[in-house]
């Protein structure tokens, strides 16, 4: 399975535990924004949005980690627009005030609890 990993900056270590283990299982990380730096250049912008657009594109599967920013949230749209299976993950359950009712299309798989159990569960899907 080609992946690819949504989540906010803040979240880097939880994406590189995610990141790791999958890869272990075999499986194949469409990019790894974990390793740029912030961008301060529109030129770098530019680039590293290419990148993960086509990232998300050659992905089969998208994990949305929780909480996330405003790339994420457009990398999970991509993801819908694109028809892509899509795994949203929440250490808790998200309350439906500050959801976006995106999270609930059919296409979505919404987990929330712990992490390594999440993991445990991608792995075993996509055995």
């Amino acid at each position: 399975m080609n992946f690819y990993i949504a989540s906010g900056l803040d979240n880097k270590e939880i994406v590189r535990r995610v990141r790791d283990r999958l890869i272990a299982a075999g499986h194949v990380h469409t990019y790894d924004w974990t390793k740029n730096s912030r961008a301060m250049a529109v030129a770098d912008l530019r680039a590293i949005g290419i990148t993960e657009r086509d990232a998300v594109k050659a992905s089969d599967v998208i994990l949305v980690l929780l909480p996330g920013g405003k790339g994420t949230h457009i990398e999970l749209g991509i993801g819908i627009g694109l028809e892509k299976k899509i795994h949203l993950y929440s250490d808790k359950e998200i309350a439906v005030n500050t959801a976006t009712t995106f999270y609930y299309l059919d296409q979505i798989d919404y987990y929330y609890g712990e992490l390594e159990s999440f993991i445990t569960y991608i792995i075993d899907l996509y055995a």
